[in-house]
């Protein structure tokens, strides 16, 4: 068990910040962490493609907690971090709590309590070495695109030419779901749209 324990130790949180996440942390009633956490495994068991922080964090703010994206997002990387090493590791809620080493003391009773109760209850399910490798990149859930008109610029008065705006909603890694977002030309958008094309007549010959 002590060599277990050994890989959630400090060192491997330090690039999480650990110390400022576990005071933010604190300001989450056991319910609202519960809550968090809960979608947390749902990612890692691949039923959801990711935790809509802006959504979060609008509903936490609701219910009088001062938090922003950002924290949320420390949140979200660390609870991850703590469920992955441990579905790596094949850790018991016992074993992940003895894991947690010295930085247990930071965190809040009720945190710790919430972490081992949905990893005793859930964390099977991501133990095994298919749903482990399952996700190893993101994954784009949703596209919006607009046409727009640009009409001047610094360089020149008058432009008048048509483009596209595209926004792609991709479900990162660490669970958090992010909006990119670019413009093309029409020539580059015609351009996109024929490899999207390709794509679709290689996926008719599976």
């Amino acid at each position: 068990m002590a060599a277990k324990a050994a890989v959630l130790g400090a060192p491997s949180l330090e690039p999480f910040d650990f110390g400022s996440t576990a005071a933010i942390i604190k300001l989450l009633p056991k319910d609202l962490f519960a809550e968090l956490c809960e979608r947390i495994m749902q990612h890692l068991r691949c039923l959801i493609p990711g935790v809509n922080t802006v959504e979060l964090c609008q509903r936490f703010q609701t219910a009088g907690v001062e938090m922003n994206v950002a924290d949320l997002a420390k949140i979200i990387n660390v609870v991850s971090f703590l469920f992955s090493t441990a579905a790596k590791n094949n850790l018991s809620a016992e074993e992940l709590s003895t894991g947690l080493g010295n930085v247990i003391s930071m965190l809040p009773k009720h945190a710790v309590q919430v972490i081992c109760h949905i990893w005793n209850e859930q964390g099977k399910s991501i133990m095994s070495e298919d749903a482990r490798n399952m996700a190893t990149v993101g994954q784009i859930i949703d596209i919006q695109w607009k046409l727009g008109m640009a009409v001047s610029s610094d360089s020149c008065r008058s432009l008048k030419y048509p483009y596209v705006t595209m926004t792609l909603k991709v479900a990162e890694l660490s669970g958090q779901i992010m909006s990119r977002s670019f413009e093309m030309t029409i020539p580059q958008f015609q351009d996109f749209f024929r490899h999207f094309k390709e794509m679709a007549a290689v996926l008719e010959t599976v």
